[in-house]
């Protein structure tokens, strides 16, 4: 069997745990045994960590697969994938590594099971290097939903960094395809709105601060519109541990969802944590896409899997969505195409990512 293995090099391009999150996916969902060498082998602490092996092991559950040098710290792992099947699939990290990550890499595996499945996936819900839980409800959600599919994600507590305990359920039911996206017109900006969040320890001023300092920030560069950022103090029996953070989103006449997040973090002034926040959706709306940075790259496995041509204007591909393009060409039979989009301004940072998709089809419908 091992002849037959598509072999994947972690440690290129972007060369983290997105490579597994895309990989993994696209193994299961097309039957193909991987192996996947040089696991994360630039970072800092290479090889697995808890958030990545979570992540393998849900795969595995899913598709009731074969998984090898699954443990922390594991640089090279095998990978061989059984038939995936719907019903109620727990992930848990037993750390602050995020659940929204884990919805990445179980999601487009689930859209194409035998029945509708339940994750309860288990971490940290607004944790660095990762989206934040309310991006994931508010900005990718109501976009994904336009490849033709819905899920329900349930915030059942909110854990944050280090030591997680947070917990989401999301529930879908299959799909026999996906439709593809056009994505190409941005509109003007509508409505600019959001939360500032504290929970355990921390005040609500911080929250207030924070909230204030964004629509301040905003306010240099958007003057005519309402900005409503709701300062919120978690409830205690639905947040585990202390933490704070804001997202801002930004929604255009053409239903297009740009955001700026940030979290707190012990000696950062709350301020700092709105404005940035508020720069990051500045730079999002400046370069002119419909999609901001951190959507890019979550959307190209759908874009691969869907039936027909996705296009979608965005702002300067980032490393992530070249590598995620980068695997899901290798092991789909799915085309990229990137180019620069001059016609309005030539000035503007912006480009089209056009996708024909493989065009999967749900062989249990």
């Amino acid at each position: 069997m091992d002849g037959d293995r598509v072999e994947i090099d972690g440690g290129i391009m972007e060369g983290g745990g997105q490579i597994l999150r895309v990989s993994t996916a696209l193994s299961c969902l097309l039957g193909l045994p991987l192996r996947v060498r040089r696991i994360r082998a630039g970072r800092s602490q290479p090889g697995l960590r808890p958030q990545h092996l979570s992540g393998l092991e849900i795969i595995r559950d899913l598709c009731e697969g074969k998984l090898e040098g699954g443990e922390i710290g594991s640089t090279e792992i095998t990978f061989t994938p059984g038939k995936i099947k719907g019903g109620t699939h727990i992930a848990d990290t037993k750390t602050a590594g995020s659940v929204c990550l884990l919805m990445q890499v179980a999601m487009p595996c689930v859209l194409f099971a035998a029945s509708p499945s339940e994750l309860h996936l288990k971490g940290g819900t607004n944790a660095e290097m990762a989206p934040q839980i309310d991006y994931t409800v508010m900005v990718f959600k109501p976009i994904v939903e336009k490849f033709n599919f819905t899920f329900n994600c349930d915030i059942k507590k909110r854990g944050y960094y280090p030591q997680g305990g947070g917990e989401v359920v999301v529930q879908m039911s299959p799909v026999k395809e996906l439709s593809p996206i056009n994505l190409t017109e941005r509109g003007t900006v509508t409505k600019i709105y959001g939360r500032a969040f504290v929970a355990g320890a921390l005040p609500i001023k911080l929250a207030k601060d924070m909230s204030a300092a964004a629509v301040r920030c905003i306010r240099k560069e958007i003057r005519d519109l309402y900005i409503n950022i709701q300062p919120v103090r978690e409830p205690d029996d639905q947040a585990f541990g202390t933490g704070s953070g804001i997202i801002i989103v930004a929604e255009t006449s053409t239903g297009c969802l740009l955001a700026g997040s940030s979290l707190g973090k012990r000696g950062k002034n709350s301020d700092k944590v709105g404005i940035e926040a508020a720069e990051i959706l500045l730079r999002n709306l400046k370069h002119g896409g419909t999609v901001d940075d951190s959507l890019q790259d979550q959307l190209i496995i759908f874009m691969a899997l869907a039936k027909g041509v996705s296009r979608v204007k965005s702002g300067p591909i980032t490393l992530h969505t070249q590598t995620a393009i980068h695997f899901a060409e290798q092991l789909t039979k799915a085309k990229f195409t990137v180019t620069k989009w001059e016609e309005e301004d030539p000035s503007k940072d912006t480009y089209i990512i056009e996708c024909q998709g493989m065009g999967m089809i749900n062989p249990n419908l």
